[in-house]
């Protein structure tokens, strides 16, 4: 979430964050999510970011609202909320802090998915929320009408094979992890509910399309080369990292609020010179596909998810 140097929400430069992750490869965007500060936006904050990220995409993409906590019926009214800001869904987090059990999940996102008609993605993240969503509880959630997706950072393929297995094929589970995108995909997982894109959407673009396109040698190379970003973005805690790679290159991320601060000047150096990298690998990837380009009449290839 863009901020000032006041640390207030910043509303024009969210939307033109949203349009940019749309301009370079993203299909949609969710807003007050993980990397998104949810924690420390307040609702009123998140209700307004919601209504002018969907007023400014409008149909040219989706737009998912994060209205997750670990208190259902805080949840239940952040949802209500949003519902009236024209977001095309939702997504809530495995309630965090008080670790429920697999019951008091289920029972949790059923109240939520019963509080409005708009589709719900689940969100599964056990290294913030300390309780793992299983795969039995998700199938149990499918169920129900709304609930839709599930966007899966456990990092365990064992348990995405899984959900595969359990799950409905119109069941659509993304990775919450860019380094487990291509893993997943070759799982038949969906896409990808990214952090690395707001610095490399097009090249994580390319990937997901090799991919969808069964070049599977290409989505590979290009998994490689992304692999140090995909870990580098967490040299601390997100979203700290990204928004000081976004500031580098000139995207008006500002700062965080507590108790986040900002990257340690040894953490900064990494970053730049992470940054420096994938800058040197944009410019050779730009030369390879003006060299293909010429080659080649490129056809016109179906999108594929990355949020």
């Amino acid at each position: 979430t863009p901020m000032n140097e006041a640390l207030e929400v910043d509303y024009q430069e969210a939307v033109r964050l949203a349009q940019y992750l749309i301009d370079n490869g993203s299909d949609g965007v969710v807003v007050c999510g993980t990397t998104g500060e949810s924690p420390t936006v307040t609702d009123k904050e998140k209700i307004e970011l919601f209504k002018a990220v969907k007023g400014a995409l409008g149909s040219k993409a989706t737009v998912i609202a994060g209205i997750g906590s670990y208190s259902t019926n805080s949840s239940i009214s952040l949802a209500r909320m949003a519902a009236t800001t024209g977001v095309d869904g939702l997504m809530a987090v495995v309630p965090y802090y008080n670790k429920p059990s697999q019951e008091g999940m289920f029972q949790h996102f059923k109240a939520i998915a019963e509080a409005t008609t708009l589709p719900l993605m689940l969100y599964n993240v056990p290294s913030r929320t300390s309780a793992n969503l299983m795969p039995e509880t998700v199938k149990r959630l499918s169920e129900i009408a709304n609930i839709v997706a599930l966007k899966e950072a456990a990092g365990s393929l064992d348990q995405v094979s899984e959900l595969k297995r359990l799950l409905p094929a119109e069941f659509e589970v993304y990775s919450g992890d860019d380094s487990m995108t291509l893993p997943m995909l070759a799982l038949g997982c969906s896409g990808i509910v990214s952090v690395a894109a707001h610095v490399i959407g097009n090249e994580m673009k390319a990937m997901i399309d090799a991919w969808f396109d069964g070049d599977t040698a290409e989505a590979t190379k290009w998994h490689l080369e992304l692999y140090p970003v995909f870990k580098g973005i967490f040299v601390t805690s997100n979203p700290v990292p990204i928004k000081a790679l976004m500031n580098m290159i000139g995207i008006k991320a500002g700062g965080v609020r507590l108790p986040l601060v900002k990257a340690t000047a040894e953490e900064m150096k990494f970053l730049n010179d992470l940054m420096n990298n994938v800058k040197k690998a944009q410019v050779n990837n730009r030369t390879q596909t003006q060299a293909i380009s010429e080659l080649k009449v490129a056809s016109e290839k179906p999108s594929h998810p990355i949020v």
